[in-house]
């Protein structure tokens, strides 16, 4: 496992979340948060059972005021049960797996949980690494899991393996002609000759599968054009034993309101 992720950069391990101890009791505490928010402003929102409140009953909040669904946004990363996934002794397990002698550490302000409405592209993150988001350290770890079954027409996360030996790419600024800003606006330099040099993949998954990719392998999201929002966890785990970790003092990124060009301005193109 250890040497295929080393030289694949991203692996996937099926069930690897107890479906009805881990991922059900955050479902359940979407479904109340949507049924609240819909309360909060009068809205006919189905949210009788959970894959009812994380469909129909956002895509209900989201054609009232779009602003409205994103009190959810911001509000499920707050579920307990999310933290306590995030934070998981599985998740550290695995890390020191698939990174033999680290010291594992949970990125602040680098977990979450999304939900891509269709055809909303202001928000996709395009092609990227995800160390210049986050910094802490460049060995470090996404750990991807989705909260419904993605589909083909909901945009699985696409992924270059192999792409982690080209080490950290230079980034440019880019909104995308959509208002990107932040870590969305970052696009890679060079960026169609570097990824004519991979295939690509693009994974279905299920609640309690998890696909982990390692912070240098390129990757996007996939482009939802299903009729509800792609919902999915993500998480970031770095390795404190890290030299580049070290001599920055595990500074994160965006999220920690630190641009990577100012961290890293030989990487800034």
């Amino acid at each position: 496992m250890t040497a295929d992720f080393q030289d694949e950069g991203y692996a996937i391990f099926p069930d690897f979340y107890d479906f009805e101890l881990q991922i059900a009791p955050i479902q359940t505490g979407i479904r109340r948060i949507i049924e609240l928010v819909a309360a909060k402003y009068g809205i006919d929102a189905p949210c009788s059972v959970p894959k009812q409140a994380m469909t129909d009953g956002i895509m209900a909040i989201a054609a009232a005021n779009r602003a409205w669904a994103g009190e959810v946004y911001d509000a499920v990363k707050q579920i307990p049960a999310f933290m306590q996934l995030v934070c998981h002794q599985d998740n550290a397990d695995l890390f020191k797996k698939l990174r033999p002698g680290s010291e594992p550490g949970v990125a602040a302000g680098g977990y979450g949980i999304r939900m891509d409405f269709p055809s909303e592209d202001k928000y996709r993150a395009n092609w990227h690494q995800e160390f210049p988001a986050q910094l802490r350290s460049p060995d470090g770890l996404v750990y991807w899991t989705p909260l419904l079954p993605v589909t083909e027409d909901m945009g699985p996360v696409e992924i270059c393996p192999g792409s982690q030996k080209e080490g950290i790419v230079p980034v440019a600024k880019d909104d995308g002609g959509v208002g990107k800003s932040g870590a969305y606006a970052l696009r890679l330099h060079n960026e169609e000759e570097r990824l004519a040099k991979y295939e690509r993949i693009a994974p279905l998954s299920k609640p309690g599968d998890l696909i982990v990719m390692d912070f240098l392998t390129l990757h996007q999201s996939g482009a939802n054009r299903a009729a509800h929002p792609r919902w999915s966890m993500q998480f970031r785990w770095f390795n404190f034993n890290n030299p580049v970790g070290t001599r920055i003092g595990w500074k994160g990124s965006f999220a920690a309101g630190i641009k990577f060009e100012d961290v890293f301005p030989e990487l800034a193109v």
